[in-house]
């Protein structure tokens, strides 16, 4: 299956979409720091990310257009997860593929993913 990179402020999710995503089959890496995310990914390579919004700085926002300037993850599928309400065009327009807005369903969660994936 697909390796997974996650990055959300919030252990609890973290945790939650770690299990799920590893039942399903997939290599799941996360990390709670934003910061570091960049530097993960270009030691891990996912083939997916999974960012959240609101995180400290960068903020997912921010974080999606920094992955898509690097020319490493240009084409890398992007979905963002989060609680902000009407953030969908917002993050399209900072480079993420898909949007998935919190509480989420884990059965289409699944869908979203095979659907970047496949793509």
């Amino acid at each position: 299956m697909a390796k997974i990179m996650i990055v959300d402020d919030d252990p609890q999710v973290i945790t939650l979409l770690k299990r799920y995503l590893s039942v399903e089959g997939h290599e799941v890496i996360a990390t709670t720091h934003s910061s570091k995310a960049i530097i993960l990914a270009n030691d891990e390579h996912p083939d997916l990310f999974i960012l959240d919004l609101m995180m400290p700085p960068p903020d997912g926002f921010t974080l999606c257009s920094m992955l898509r300037a690097d020319p490493a993850f240009v084409r890398t599928p992007i979905l963002i997860i989060t609680a902000m309400a009407d953030s969908n065009s917002k993050a399209t327009s900072f480079g993420a593929n898909d949007y998935l807005a919190k509480p989420f369903n884990l059965d289409e969660l699944s869908l979203r993913i095979a659907t970047l994936l496949s793509g």
